[in-house]
């Protein structure tokens, strides 16, 4: 079974908050051999702050061998999500 370690986001994401969000997630990748990050994503609304965001955390992680999934990601993120053509590394799941 693979190995995931989970990375909440918290709302309101704002693009001030990215560097540090992105420090965060590389040092929890560093710390874990994990092969899926979840990205606890409950509130995050659905802009380009969070596209942004989670474009980024599917770079850092596929760097680094990992898949990413997303979990309490709303109907509309999702689907900015799948417009924004990022479907098939941002993945929906547990």
């Amino acid at each position: 079974m693979p190995r995931a370690v989970s990375l909440r986001i918290s709302a309101p994401l704002e693009r001030a908050a990215l560097p540090a969000l992105f420090e965060r997630t590389c040092a929890l990748l560093e710390a874990n051999e994990a092969s899926i990050l979840r990205c606890e994503v409950a509130g995050v609304g659905a802009d380009a702050v969070a596209i942004d965001a989670l474009a980024r955390l599917a770079l850092v992680a596929r760097r680094r061998g990992c898949g990413v999934r997303l979990c309490g990601a709303s109907e509309e993120l999702l689907a900015l999500v799948a417009f924004m053509g990022l479907a098939d590394v941002l993945h929906e799941g547990s």
